[in-house]
């Protein structure tokens, strides 16, 4: 049988963009839950969790309404950009970021927690500004924090069902994404083409995970 790798290519589509947000959002973000001190700081840390524990349905259907022409928001990049956030890939893109939020920050957080006072102390010491101290010194001393981080929120957005398609639907070659689309096969019975697709998908998730935990493995012994 021939292959359509359409829903592939519009999933990476999805990851590379959704990835590429979240890391511009999640650095300074990560960064400012790792040194502040505010009270607020769990409040913070719970609402950006919140995705990791709550159904991908609930998340899904208040995505749905919140992105909807319906809402303000909607409505607002309706008006302004002549953009549709339901059912588009526009859509995917915002509501992939929301769910895939906390996988960007927590590995992201705990590489700032754990870099040592003393090089940020001796950095500003040095002269150097808060934004060269971070990309300058702490960035490039978290690189197994800063790969994970990336690796998994792409892995995770690839592998995305629930929230895709409820906020996207199953639209062929613009919202269809692979997971989507093995759920299509399923339930008009095509398990071969079923099959296929979700070998595929196994495949691409244990090749990730395996360079994840290579690439974690190297950095180790360079420090040992």
């Amino acid at each position: 049988m021939n292959i359509d790798f359409t829903p592939f290519l519009l999933s990476f589509k999805l990851a590379f963009f959704t990835t590429s947000i979240l890391l511009i959002i999640g650095i300074p973000f990560a960064w400012f839950l790792s040194s502040t001190k505010s009270k607020f700081k769990p409040v913070l840390e719970a609402i950006s969790a919140l995705p990791i524990v709550l159904p991908p349905s609930v998340l899904g259907f208040y995505l749905l309404v919140f992105l909807s022409q319906s809402s303000p928001v909607g409505r607002f990049f309706e008006e302004m950009f002549n953009m549709k956030l339901v059912f588009t890939f526009e859509g995917l893109v915002v509501a992939s970021s929301i769910y895939s939020f906390p996988f960007m920050i927590q590995p992201l957080q705990n590489g700032f927690e754990n870099i040592p006072k003393n090089i940020i102390e001796a950095s500003y010491l040095s002269g150097k500004g808060r934004l060269a101290t971070l990309f300058k010194v702490i960035l490039p001393n978290m690189k197994t924090s800063l790969m994970t981080a990336i690796i998994i929120t792409f892995a995770h957005t690839v592998g995305e069902f629930g929230v895709v398609l409820m906020v996207g639907g199953s639209i062929p070659g613009k919202t269809e994404v692979a997971s989507v689309a093995i759920y299509d096969y399923v339930e008009t019975l095509d398990y071969e083409s079923a099959h296929i697709y979700s070998l595929i998908m196994l495949a691409i998730s244990f090749v990730v995970l395996l360079f994840v935990y290579i690439f974690n493995e190297k950095q180790k012994k360079r420090f040992l």
